[in-house]
């Protein structure tokens, strides 16, 4: 298997080192371009006689269960990190549920104060209102009362004059 590998990359590196030589100014790259070619090459082929040396065969059977365990040890260490993600991802959500008990506990305490507070300042306007009502009431009285006194000044004053007339016109007879 190595044999048509080598002959393979050899070809290739003499057509293209052939290439190279009559590129001209692209020669430096196509040699690099060759070069690295043949150390792939060199490295495959001691690749391939390092397997040689160490490679274990196995019958069908072995090789399957050794597969079989080799898929389900990368199965398990899949879903361990799967369940290690939702294990954090049901933390964040556990932590997230607390945080929005707790606000919502202050939202419905602070709710409470405000509607306290609301009831307050509406005992607080009504009691308002119904002060100035009297004091409404305590204003319309004493004008009525000042009213009342003007007219009685208004008919002592008219007595007065009638009078004073009756002293001046009887005085001067």
């Amino acid at each position: 298997m190595a044999a048509p590998r080598e002959k393979s990359a050899a070809a290739t590196s003499s057509a293209a080192a052939a290439d190279a030589a009559g590129a001209g100014g692209g020669g430096d790259r196509w040699g690099a371009a060759v070069g690295n070619l043949t150390e792939l090459g060199a490295n495959v082929a001691a690749l391939q006689r390092l397997l040689a040396k160490k490679a274990v065969f196995v019958d069908e059977d072995i090789f399957s269960k050794a597969s079989l365990a080799a898929d389900q040890a990368r199965t398990i260490k899949i879903l361990d990190q799967r369940v290690q993600s939702l294990e954090r991802e049901l933390d964040a959500a556990i932590s997230a549920a607390a945080r929005a008990r707790t606000e919502k506990r202050q939202a419905e305490a602070a709710q409470r104060a405000a509607e306290l507070r609301a009831q307050e300042v509406t005992k607080e306007l009504e009691n308002t209102a119904k002060v100035f009502q009297l004091h409404m009431e305590e204003l319309r009285a004493k004008q009525e009362e000042i009213a009342k006194k003007e007219s009685d000044i208004k008919v002592l004053e008219a007595i007065i004059r009638t009078l004073s007339n009756k002293d001046d016109g009887g005085s001067s007879e």
